[in-house]
Formats: structure tokens, C-alpha cells, sequence
């Protein structure tokens, strides 16, 4: 036999071995079940079998644009990550409900809510790579997390924006799915979870405007400008933002989005917010459509009427060629410019939402360098 039948068949056989493994693991999720399609098929925000944008989002999949991101990513560059593992502040769970809404931010985008005597997870990726293998994608800042998902208290509640691997994670949900009460999800993301052991009676799927009461807290699922995947096809499944309406306090969730008119309307609807948490990194203007620079993120807080904003999307990983600490500054920037307050918390520190601890406004990040 020829070589290069040789290494045809190889490649042929690499191929194969890839997707079988694709087929077959359970991190790459699952199918939706009827009713789930069913719910699926009525949604609005559907052409050709795929979820779309309110408004036309692309990203340059050419040949080019992909060889000069992948160029520069193999380049590099200074600051892309910290020169030492981030410390974080140890989380200490509440022994019963508390009198005022708080947050703890686990990096990234996890968010842990207190909320009307309810506590309630944003999209808890507590693993160590945002990626189905942990060869790959990057590691985390931290050496730790403020808790592992072991550790957790009893979860009332788990709300998902999209199932990217670096706010849906294989491994957490195997965790934390005994001790949460229910799920809130994008539409077609229940699929991944029922495959994962969860039970479809926990799980609520919605689309874009579809409201929930959670024991008084009123949730609504709202648009956001992005994609969905995490195998070979893209945008079978929805993306979303969150607004969440508790007596203690309103809060907004943008989830991953680029900048755009949703913001506004999502204000108008639901606003003001005594505080938002909203996407502030792994930006580049190569793919601004999907993911918001930090002026933008600041401007989107403003459309949604927000009194304080707390930037994240970033200190967790890096998915993006700049540097990890410029997201807080340019936010922080921009932020003083437009008079918007802005808070800064450590990973792991627990913040009140309306109360005099709220301000917390440190350069933390500097010292870390």
C-alpha cells in the first residue's frame, strides 16, 4: 500500500474516533425530548430550524478571519492571564435566610444570589476549563474557588443563559443536581441537563419574554445578542439574558451578549434595577457582535436603567487576546465618565444589593499583577 494511503487512512480513522467521541459523551449534551421540541417549534426567534438574533449578528468565519485569530492567538501577548493564581475570599453560606439581597461572585460568570430568603445559582461553571476537555481552552486564574460545588449549601434555584462550556459545565451539574430545586433554562438547553440526571420535573425551559414566579420571585427570560453550541451544529439551542423581580431587590443577568437595542427595551419593560451584573470581556472587534466592549457594557447598563453594575465575564479565563485586567479598567473608565457607580468585589466576596457594603470599588486586580 501506498504512504499516502496510509496516511488517508489515518486521517479517515482520527476523523471517525472524533466524532463517535462527540456522539457519544454525555458533556456534549442531548437531544431535546418532544415536549421540549414541541416548545421549541412554537418559538418566534427560529429560521430554518436555528435560533437567530433580533438583529443581524455575524461573526467572519472566513478562511481569513479565522487564520488571523488563530495566528494571534499562537503569538500571544503580555497580560493575557496573571502572572501568579488568584486568591480568593473562602465563601461561608449563611445559616438561614438573610434580611437583605446579597451576591457572591465565583469568577467569570457564576454568580451565587441570595434573594427573598431564596438562594439562587447564575450559570455555576465551577470547573477548571471552559472546554469538553481539560486539555484545551485554557485554565482557570485560581488555584481554588471560593466553595466547591461539594460544598454548596441547598440550591432553590439554578438559572442558565446559554450552554457554552464556560457557563454550562459537565462535571458541576453532576455536583450540584441532587441539591437544586429547580432549573430555569433557555430553550433546548433541558436536554443536556435530563441527559445529565436531572429529572425533567425540576427543569423549566422558556423563550425570549416568557415570565416565571419562583415563590414570589417573578423571573423573566430576555433576549441577549449571541450563539449557542457545544458539539458540531450551532444555534439549536437558545441564548438569553435574565431579569430577576424579588421584594429585597431587582436585578438584571446579561448573560453573554453583544451590544445591542434589546437592552433598551428589556429597561423600558422591567427597569430600573437596583443592580446589574453584566458581561464585561473576552471582547475583540473581530467578533463585537457577540460579545460586548467594555464602553458598551457600560452604555447597556444605562439602556436597562440600572443604579449600581457589576462587570463580569472576566477574571476566570482567558478566551479573548487582550489583557486580563483591562476589562475592569476600561469599564471603570467609562464608568466614571457617564457617572455610573460601579462595584469591583474579590471572587468569593459576598456584597450586599442596596446596602451600604454594596460599594465595594477596589483595584484588587492591581495587586494580583
Amino acid at each position: 500500500m501506498a504512504t499516502w494511503m496510509y496516511v488517508v487512512s489515518a486521517i479517515l480513522i482520527l476523523i471517525m474516533i472524533v466524532y463517535l467521541y462527540i456522539l457519544l459523551h454525555p458533556i456534549f449534551g442531548g437531544k431535546p425530548s418532544p415536549q421540549s421540541l414541541e416548545h421549541i417549534n412554537r418559538s418566534k426567534n427560529r429560521l430554518k430550524g436555528k435560533f437567530v438574533n433580533l438583529i443581524e449578528t455575524s461573526v467572519d468565519h472566513s478562511l481569513k478571519g479565522n487564520l488571523s485569530i488563530l495566528i494571534d492567538m499562537i503569538k500571544g501577548g503580555p497580560g493575557r492571564r496573571p502572572r501568579n493564581p488568584l486568591n480568593v475570599v473562602p465563601y461561608s453560606p449563611s445559616p438561614g435566610p438573610s434580611s437583605e439581597a446579597k451576591v457572591t461572585w465565583f469568577g467569570h460568570s457564576a454568580l451565587l444570589l441570595e434573594l427573598d430568603g431564596k438562594r439562587i445559582f447564575l450559570d455555576p461553571m465551577l470547573g477548571r476549563a471552559p472546554s469538553p476537555t481539560p486539555i484545551a481552552g485554557g485554565k482557570r486564574y485560581s488555584d481554588k474557588l471560593p466553595c466547591e460545588a461539594e460544598d454548596l449549601p441547598e440550591l432553590d434555584a439554578v438559572i442558565l443563559s446559554h450552554d457554552h462550556y464556560d457557563h454550562l459545565d459537565y462535571v458541576t451539574i453532576l455536583k450540584l443536581r441532587d441539591k437544586v430545586r429547580r432549573f430555569f433554562v433557555p430553550l433546548g438547553v433541558a436536554a443536556h441537563l435530563e441527559r445529565w440526571g436531572v429529572s425533567p420535573e425540576r427543569i423549566e425551559e422558556y423563550d425570549w419574554w416568557e415570565e416565571a414566579e419562583f415563590e414570589g420571585i417573578r423571573l423573566v427570560c430576555t433576549p441577549a445578542r449571541h450563539f449557542s453550541g457545544r458539539s458540531l451544529t450551532s444555534n439549536t439551542t437558545l441564548w438569553c439574558s435574565w431579569v430577576l423581580h424579588g421584594e429585597q431587590a431587582r436585578i438584571f443577568y446579561s448573560g453573554d451578549s453583544g451590544y445591542g437595542p434589546h437592552f433598551a427595551e428589556i429597561g423600558a419593560k422591567y427597569g430600573p434595577f437596583d443592580l446589574t451584573l453584566m458581561e464585561c470581556g473576552q471582547y475583540d472587534q473581530r467578533w463585537a457582535s457577540i460579545h460586548m466592549m467594555p464602553e458598551q457594557t457600560v452604555q447597556a447598563h444605562l439602556d436597562v436603567r440600572g443604579a449600581v453594575m457589576m462587570p463580569i465575564h472576566w477574571a476566570g479565563f482567558t478566551l479573548a487576546l487582550h489583557p486580563w485586567t483591562e476589562p475592569v479598567e476600561r469599564a471603570g473608565r467609562e464608568a466614571a465618565k457617564r457617572e455610573v457607580e460601579m462595584i469591583t468585589p474579590r471572587i468569593g466576596e459576598t456584597v450586599m444589593v442596596g446596602g451600604k457594603q454594596e460599594r465595594v470599588q477596589t483595584t484588587w486586580w492591581r495587586q494580583a499583577e
